[in-house]
């Protein structure tokens, strides 16, 4: 498939947030943020805010389905994101429709909890989510889901971090970017383990933490800010080199949206009023 040209086309398959912090809304922002051109498919409405989680009510399978082929019946896609997926027939189906239409760059944050708490996923459907895995170029797991990824108890240190992300890796042949925002050891460096000419390399990339109680959506937005900016970049680390700095500063401008009364989201378009 020859390089596309132009703005790039995300498709991003994700539950709603009415709040507007999570899921396909925070998808839609950060496709936008950096230079795409956002599409969407909703798998589930959410009942949350700021403070929680409260409902989850699916989308048919057979809907989710023929949103997506509507998409691509009619559209390019250049990236897809894959964010919560909630049901166990849901994810053997979203399954079945990468393998018939071969998408290209595509990026699959393993949603199971909310940054809030509230449980985002069957156990079916985490279980089944390893199996998912293989199918994607990309996932982008939190601390607590790369240990379900891989079968062990969540990690408490960067050097399990590591540990877990190559097995991770090892397993299924996907590149994996473990986030470690939520690691409690101090730690400020994410993790991206990838092959390459048959070599495994494993990176550690520092970043600056930025101490802020608002990161409601941060995993939804990373990981379709990172689908964008895949198309055009040589690989995943040059797509992470150009999110991080933009994250950086949503996360701080996340201080000042005032937004809600629990952990707020972040301020996606910072960069238009700082």
């Amino acid at each position: 498939m020859a390089e596309p040209a132009g703005v790039p086309r995300v498709l991003c398959i994700a539950g709603t947030d009415p709040s507007g912090g999570a899921g396909l809304l925070a998808d839609v922002k950060s496709v936008a943020a950096m230079g795409g051109y956002a599409m969407g498919a909703v798998t589930a409405v959410t009942i949350q805010n700021t403070l929680g989680v409260s409902g989850v009510h699916a989308v048919p399978v057979e809907t989710v389905v023929a949103q997506l082929d509507a998409v691509a019946d009619d559209v390019r896609i250049d990236a897809v994101k894959i964010g919560m997926l909630g049901e166990a027939s849901l994810v053997e189906a979203v399954g079945d429709w990468l393998r018939r239409r071969r998408p290209p760059n595509v990026v699959l944050d393993p949603v199971m909890v909310a940054t809030t708490g509230g449980r985002l996923s069957s156990d079916d459907a985490s279980r089944m989510l390893r199996d998912l895995v293989p199918l994607v170029d990309l996932v982008t797991p939190n601390v607590p889901e790369l240990g379900v990824l891989c079968g062990e108890p969540t990690a408490g240190s960067i050097e399990m971090i590591v540990e877990q992300a190559e097995l991770v890796h090892e397993q299924t042949g996907c590149s994996v970017l473990a986030t470690t925002g939520d690691l409690e050891d101090g730690s400020a460096e994410d993790i991206l383990v990838r092959s390459a000419g048959g070599w495994r390399t494993t990176l550690r990339l520092p970043f600056v933490r930025v101490d802020t109680p608002h990161t409601h959506g941060t995993g939804c937005s990373l990981s379709s800010a990172l689908a964008t900016a895949r198309v055009g970049t040589e690989d995943w680390e040059g797509a992470y080199r150009r999110v991080r700095p933009w994250m950086d500063g949503a996360l701080r401008g996340g201080l000042d949206l005032e937004v809600g009364r629990g952990a707020g989201p972040l301020d996606h378009t910072w960069f238009l009023h700082h």
